[in-house]
């Protein structure tokens, strides 16, 4: 089967063209954890120099980070997370957990976020109407976009 001309609108591949490019997601990680000057993130993530501010400034410009001054001279920045980029923090602990139950043979956790409560975050994922966690066998998908339907494109 040929791969249509228009793949399926969506709002996760249009999230992924944008936090999707390497590096990204551990940007916002180091940010959210209060590492926002560029040499922390350099060192905390490994990534060559000029790719990171190639993702900075994408980030930026999004939305997703602020960038705030911090030194005259010389002039440097650091980043934080804005409002819509501490909206994708339980993104990042969700697939921090998964990565931990599914490619952690040993047991061995990297990194444990604490919640206020004192106990290490378990994160699920609730429906905001009714309260009850999310199980795959509860979802009905109901495609917005015209011309398509739950398995692809409709005739037109």
């Amino acid at each position: 089967m040929a791969a249509t001309k228009d793949p399926r609108p969506c709002s996760i591949a249009d999230t992924l063209a944008l936090v999707g490019e390497k590096y990204s997601l551990l940007v916002l990680r180091e940010v959210c954890l209060g590492n926002g000057r560029f040499d922390q993130l350099v060192r905390n993530i490994g990534a060559p120099r000029d790719i990171l501010a190639t993702r900075l400034r994408r980030l930026v410009d999004a939305g997703i980070l602020d960038r705030q001054p911090y030194s005259e001279r010389p002039q440097r920045f650091e980043y934080r997370p804005t409002r819509a980029g501490l909206e994708l923090e339980p993104v990042l602990m969700t697939l921090m957990a998964w990565g931990d139950r599914h490619l952690r043979v040993d047991g061995d956790r990297p990194m444990v976020l604490d919640h206020s409560c004192g106990r290490a975050l378990a994160p699920v994922v609730t429906c905001g109407a009714c309260g009850d966690e999310v199980r795959h066998e509860d979802l009905t998908a109901r495609p917005q976009a015209p011309g398509w339907s739950v398995t692809g494109p409709t005739a037109a």
